[in-house]
């Protein structure tokens, strides 16, 4: 469930009202007059199911209070009551199949700011996934994958593609197109650093590594593996469950490989490099592919049920 609080000009409240009365999936709804300050007007307080969440949203903005009042939403995690079970009811569809463009916009678009924080997280998963590629340790890849924060920017470009909207995916595409080569360029130097003082060498790279040669030698199950992450990725997050998520971090290759790239540059093995980028490029087409066609499906799916 979503709860909302509008900031209506006072020539508005009463269509807001009317139009979250008669919303069958909007329960628990508050009428504050004059409350606001800034910016000034009537505070509408309610409870909205997701099912009930983008048609809402959209009248709403439809309206234009986004842009002479204010729209916030926030996630509920428990309501009880008979009213929110028959908000539930009435809504068509169910919850766990609901998108919420807005808030899928919202929060994708905070993961396309090309901050010193993405930054540092992605150059530090990808020198962690060096390390693990000249050890040969799946333990630091794993760990890699985890920190680093690559999946938010695909799927704002996978929602700026369905959504057409071109700044979102620009942005998007900056922050991947800036942040792998960054993060290749620090493993690069980490790498050096390491070899200088002893901790590594170019052996480590050109013997047998069973266990992580996968990152650079791509092949279908490259791409299998990635389109299906991104599909359960994309699932995860317009469902708001960030369990499912945690799987799709730790089953694609992309911090590792951008991470083998940079050790194999740093000692001049270029068909490891060039196997790795392709490694890299597939895995990352992989799950925009799978986003922009699940986002679709979803889309069209929710017309249909609705």
């Amino acid at each position: 469930m979503l709860h909302l609080r509008v900031i209506s000009p006072p020539a508005d409240t009463e269509r807001v009202v009317e139009l979250l009365t008669v919303e069958a999936g909007a329960t628990n709804l508050v009428v504050l007059p004059g409350a606001a300050r800034q910016p000034e007007g009537d505070v509408v307080m309610c409870d909205v199911v997701r099912e009930a969440g983008s048609p809402v949203l959209a009248r709403l903005r439809k309206m234009g209070l986004h842009e002479r009042g204010s729209i916030a939403i926030e996630n509920v995690d428990v309501a009880l009551g008979r009213v929110a079970r028959q908000a539930s009811d009435a809504a068509p569809g169910l919850a766990a199949d609901a998108v919420v463009w807005d808030e899928i916009e919202q929060k994708t678009g905070d993961e396309t700011d090309l901050s010193g924080t993405y930054l540092l997280m992605l150059g530090i998963a990808t020198i962690i996934a060096g390390i693990g590629v000249l050890l040969d340790q799946p333990i630091l890849i794993v760990g890699a994958m985890v920190v680093g924060p690559e999946f938010g920017p695909l799927a704002a470009l996978c929602v700026g593609i369905v959504r057409a909207r071109t700044k979102l995916a620009r942005r998007a595409l900056t922050a991947l197109g800036v942040g792998f080569p960054i993060a290749i360029a620090a493993t690069t130097v980490n790498t050096w650093l390491l070899d200088l003082i002893g901790l590594v060498d170019k052996d480590m790279l050109l013997r047998d590594r069973p266990l992580t040669d996968f990152i650079w030698q791509p092949d279908a199950f490259s791409w299998i593996v990635g389109f299906f992450a991104g599909i359960a990725g994309m699932l995860s997050l317009t469902s708001s469950k960030a369990g499912p998520l945690i799987g799709v971090l730790i089953s694609v290759t992309t911090v590792p490989a951008a991470a083998n790239v940079a050790a194999a540059l740093a000692y001049g093995v270029w068909h490891e490099a060039w196997g790795s980028t392709v490694q890299l490029f597939l895995n990352l087409a992989a799950i925009v592919v799978a986003g922009v066609l699940t986002l679709l499906v979803q889309r069209w799916w929710w017309r249909r049920r609705v």
